[in-house]
């Protein structure tokens, strides 16, 4: 796998290879989505799940297992956005195992998607306490320490993104690093490491994290 992207041409514009794994994850996601609803409906409240039923149950449960026991019951209603945040970052993350370079190793989709949990920290923030109230939280305790505030605020973003784009770029490289030196075969147990272990602990805390700062905002 090569640990740096590929640039593709087309009508004369570059495009990332990670831009084009986006939006196919993004694709595959999307129907595979639908196929889950429609699988999951099709079955009566009163029949257990079973067979391909109960793959997308489980996830669903998985989810909100996750928002009850970290936002609490009352927050159900992000079951679908910590979910999708979930499964994109879980499949992004994966792509080293096709010899794709992922999209979370790009600084671009990591901050976007910190970009996005930023936005909903400071809009339930502000819906919850009034924008008033907002506003007074950054001179607590005390005045002075507002610049200091509203640093730690915007701040947030970023150290989310970095945390999840240095992680993913590490592994990424020594893969690369792997391959240029060593048999096909060998790099093989790294990849249980670096793909699919760090992978999938890296999603987990971008999740926690999500999760975790947007309940403490409505707080």
């Amino acid at each position: 796998m090569a640990f740096l992207a590929r640039t593709y041409h087309l009508l004369g514009c570059e495009i990332p290879e990670t831009l084009i794994t986006t939006w196919a994850i993004m694709i595959g996601l999307v129907i595979a989505s639908r196929i889950a609803v429609r699988v999951m409906l099709s079955r009566p409240p009163e029949d257990p799940p079973s067979g391909r039923r109960i793959v997308p149950e489980l996830v669903y449960e998985a989810m909100q297992w996750l928002v009850d026991g970290t936002m609490g019951k009352e927050h159900r209603g992000f079951i679908p956005y910590i979910g999708t945040l979930a499964l994109f970052l879980v499949v992004a993350n994966l792509t080293g195992l096709i010899g794709v370079a992922p999209p979370t190793a790009d600084l671009n989709t990591t901050l976007a998607l910190a970009t996005i949990t930023f936005v909903n920290i400071q809009y339930y923030s502000i819906r919850r306490k009034g924008i008033a109230s907002y506003l007074k939280g950054f001179f607590e305790p005390v005045a002075f320490l507002a610049p200091l505030n509203v640093i730690s605020e915007v701040a947030l973003p970023f150290s989310m993104a970095f945390r999840l784009f240095g992680n993913m770029l590490g592994g990424a490289i020594i893969m690369g690093l792997l391959y240029s030196v060593l048999p096909i075969i060998v790099p093989v147990v790294p990849h249980m490491y670096f793909d699919i272990f760090a992978g999938i602990i890296q999603t987990f805390i971008f999740v926690m994290l999500t999760m975790t700062f947007i309940a403490r905002a409505m707080d």
